[in-house]
């Protein structure tokens, strides 16, 4: 008994010496007390410095040091933790702190010269470099400098933290590692459990050296190329393995059992060069929870081995050619990710009515396959969906209302299918994407679609919606787009639509029956990319608010009835790419300006089809820089878009190559001026040989005169030219034969005289490329051109000035000779016109002779009329 006393006794003695001690200050050194503090004033706070903390962690960021003062100890300030004996600081978490501003290489933090752990992720550092004093951290276990705004090149220094276990740099910042200082790295960091070196620039093998003890590598979108070691897959503690977006990473599965089958729980293989068959020893993989094998060359029914893996929850084979029925998916029991899009699936989605395994799923993608059928009206078991994605499919049959019903659903895809009926009221608040373009839906918005706080795409075109845009859509406050066209509305513009919406990038109302006036006043702080507003019934001028959407890229106005002169002034939009005003009512001259950045930008220019007049001023010809440049450093196609192409195209109505083309995507080389059918005279400006880029030029239906000038044959790429329909004279000239990528060529209708340019592209054209050009000879014509028969090439003014001089100097003197020989012989030769004539019957030869020697004789004559 006295021994359970004693042992009280101490027990209670013991642990009221730990309370005491627990409660004394941790007194921290008034030196890095100050380094803290200077610290702290290098930066300023700025929410948007952490702005994507909470996407990636689920952390909501804060201000940990907007405390820190002199009057309290160190050791209690947020995000310091010291040593309990000596009260060093050895661990300082400041990650989604909301700091901004520039790192120094000499900052005060390299004081704390006892850290263990250190995380500065998730703040905004403003694109510093990384300080080589990050490797003086010697007792340095763990380093976080991910998604801060570094730049540069990863100091070598940072291969010298030998106690590292885990190491977090990355971000899209430009950061890079240079390929001995990956090997190094490697090499040198033995102790290391954790590595990520996310999006960062690598450009090296994986070499085979390294440590044994790691659990995580992390090291997507790190241009990675060559083979991937086989050790890898042998870690015996390996947990996470992470190589997204690698397409010059060759990698194989060892066909033997992996030595890390039992820990692997997470793979992630997305665009890698996968080579070979999914082995047998990947059915070992029994404790695998998540799987991205999306876009890599998977083809075929799904490999036996994935049906093994009864445990994952998170699984991608999204991006291949599988195949086979979509039901057979219905065995995962533990799916909470399912992403399937972009293959050849196919079969019905009336498993999902019985499935009652899918409980937990909250996101499913099953788009872009061959699936048919409706989608059944009695599926229970989604109710925790977040994500449905079944666009771009061979769906059908209305829209079933437990879709509607999802309490928490936020995605909706259900685009480019067959379906019917309304357009039901949702249930669910949360909704941030709804995607419907492309179906036979009807009748009009519900008014809960109008009303989401959190939306931000609201996609219905093509659809027969119908009746007028209510002006409660302009409650949706957060709308990045909206896409309304094509969908029979009718009524006027909301003014609210655009005046209140500062986060609305694309606004797309195109070819509706709207009407009235663009009557709006855009603010200045708006974000507008794309306005397509064309193929209505809207009246007014262009409305001068549109100066301040200074991020504009495409404006389309055209098929409209607005009545305007031509807006000079939106040439001041520094972003504007795409300008359509074609088939209105604009008219009147367009005005030279003095500004010589007007329209720097634009690549196409439409103003077809209206009443505009005078001469195609120079000015406004000079200033499209962006048709003057080849652009050398991209060699494979890319549209005009943005970073929300994943949900709308930059789109607009062209004519070019004879064809008319509506709503088509925008190539970034595709140059193209269309000032066709309006009343513009006087004659083609030089000026536009020096527009190299240009692909597409249409002059014709206007009043044009003068020659065609040589300089066009700059246009190297040019692919459609059409001056058709104008008063132009004077020959072809023969430098156009050049052309070799001249797809389309309209010079019919003018005055055109001579000989047709042979070669190359012009060996292609038929005879309705010089209809009504009854001067040109040539194939293809049936009026031949004879070597010796050419009519001399177009002459320049200067050279038409000095011949007049000249013939109008020598007159005088030989005018009485001229008149008295011209007699004479003319009397002999027509004798002797009569005499063969009477003999030979007037043969045919000598038809074709007067009728060249009419032709010779009319042009002159015109010449000599515009001489004088």
């Amino acid at each position: 008994m006295d021994c359970v006393k004693l042992v009280l006794f101490m027990l209670y003695t013991f642990l009221c010496q730990l309370a005491f001690s627990s409660s004394l200050p941790y007194l921290c050194p008034k030196d890095q007390a100050l380094s803290l503090l200077q610290f702290k004033h290098m930066f300023t706070i700025n929410p948007d410095a952490s702005y994507n903390c909470y996407d990636y962690t689920g952390i909501q960021s804060y201000p940990k040091t907007l405390l820190w003062n002199k009057s309290t100890d160190c050791c209690s300030w947020d995000g310091v933790h010291c040593d309990e004996t000596t009260g060093q600081v050895i661990e300082l978490d400041l990650r989604c702190s909301q700091l901004q501003g520039k790192f120094h290489s000499n900052s005060s933090l390299f004081h704390l010269s006892n850290l263990k752990r250190l995380d500065l992720s998730y703040n905004n550092f403003s694109g510093s470099l990384i300080s080589p004093n990050f490797g003086e951290y010697s007792s340095l276990m763990r380093l976080d400098l991910s998604d801060s705004s570094f730049t540069g090149l990863i100091p070598s220094e940072i291969c010298r933290l030998s106690k590292l276990h885990v190491l977090r740099i990355g971000g899209r910042y430009e950061l890079s590692l240079g390929p001995h200082n990956f090997e190094l790295l490697l090499k040198n960091l033995t102790q290391l459990r954790e590595l990520h070196l996310y999006d960062v620039n690598i450009s090296s093998t994986i070499p085979s050296n390294f440590s044994s003890h790691l659990t995580t590598i992390q090291l997507s979108d790190t241009e990675l190329r060559g083979i991937l070691p086989v050790r890898v897959f042998h870690l015996s503690n390996l947990e996470s393995l992470d190589l997204l977006y690698n397409p010059q990473l060759t990698v194989r599965f060892p066909t033997t059992k992996w030595n890390s089958s039992a820990s692997l729980m997470k793979l992630y293989i997305y665009d890698v060069n996968f080579t070979g068959r999914i082995p047998e020893s990947f059915s070992h993989l029994t404790g695998l929870h998540e799987l991205d094998m999306g876009y890599s060359n998977l083809a075929g029914p799904i490999p036996k081995p994935l049906w093994n893996l009864t445990h994952v929850e998170w699984l991608s084979l999204s991006d291949n050619h599988l195949e086979g029925p979509i039901s057979q998916f219905s065995r995962f029991a533990k799916l909470r990710v399912l992403y399937l899009g972009y293959n050849n699936f196919d079969g019905r989605l009336e498993f999902l009515s019985f499935n009652r395994n899918w409980t937990k799923l909250r996101v499913l993608d099953f788009s872009s396959n061959y699936l048919t059928g409706p989608i059944p009206t009695n599926v229970s078991g989604l109710q925790n969906l977040l994500w449905l994605k079944l666009s771009s499919n061979h769906l059908n049959g209305t829209i079933p209302s437990w879709i509607f019903s999802l309490p928490s659903l936020s995605l909706l895809h259900l685009s480019d299918n067959h379906f019917s009926g309304k357009i039901q009221e949702f249930k669910s608040n949360t909704l941030s994407e709804v995607d419907l373009r492309q179906n036979q839906l009807q009748g009009p918005l519900p008014n809960s679609l109008l009303n989401l706080p959190n939306l931000e795409f609201l996609l219905l075109s093509h659809n027969n919606i119908s009746g007028q845009i209510a002006s409660t859509i302009c409650n949706l406050k957060t709308l990045v787009a909206l896409d309304l066209g094509s969908t029979n509305l009718e009524g006027t513009i909301p003014k609210c639509l655009v005046e209140m919406n500062k986060y609305l990038w694309n606004l797309d109302l195109s070819n509706n029956s709207l009407s009235g006036t663009i009557n709006t006043n855009l603010s200045v702080e708006n974000y507008f990319r794309v306005i397509r507003l064309n193929g209505n019934k809207l009246t007014g001028k262009v409305p001068r608010s549109l100066i301040n959407c200074k991020y504009l890229t495409l404006l389309d106005l055209g098929n409209n009835q607005l009545n305007d002169t031509f807006p000079n002034w939106l040439g001041n939009l520094p972003d504007l790419q795409i300008l359509s005003l074609r088939s209105n009512k604009f008219h009147g001259p367009i005005k030279s300006s003095g500004n010589t950045n007007l329209f720097a930008r634009l690549q196409i220019l439409d103003l077809s089809s209206n009443g505009f007049s005078g001469n195609i001023p120079i000015s406004l010809f000079g200033n499209l820089q962006a048709m003057k440049k080849i652009d050398e450093s991209t060699r494979n196609p890319e549209y005009v878009s943005d970073q929300f192409a994943d949900y709308y195209d930059y789109l607009t109505t062209i004519t070019t190559k004879g064809q008319d083309y509506d709503s088509v995507r925008i190539l970034a080389s595709n140059m193209i001026i269309d000032l066709s059918m309006n009343r513009f005279e006087g004659r083609i400006p030089n000026i536009i040989g020096d527009l190299i880029r240009l692909r597409t030029l249409n002059l014709s239906h206007n009043v044009l005169e003068g020659h065609i000038p040589a300089s066009l044959q700059n246009l190297s790429v040019l692919e459609s030219l059409d001056l058709s329909s104008n008063k132009i004279s004077g020959e072809i000239p023969q430098q156009l034969a050049s052309f070799t990528f001249l797809a389309v060529l309209n010079l019919s209708h003018n005055h055109l005289v001579g000989c047709i340019p042979k070669g190359k592209q012009f060996d292609t054209f038929e005879n309705t490329s010089y209809q009504g050009n009854d001067g040109l000879r040539g194939l293809p014509l049936s009026k031949h051109c004879d070597g010796d028969d050419r009519v001399p090439q177009a002459i320049t003014p200067a050279e038409l000035d000095q011949e007049e001089e000249e013939e109008e100097e020598d007159s005088p003197m030989i005018s009485k000779q001229a008149v008295l020989m011209g007699y004479g012989c003319g009397l002999v030769i027509g004798l002797s016109v009569i005499y063969i004539m009477w003999s030979t019957q007037y043969p045919a030869w000598f038809s074709r002779m007067d009728l060249e020697l009419e032709h010779r004789i009319t042009t002159r004559m015109k010449k000599h009329k515009k001489r004088y």
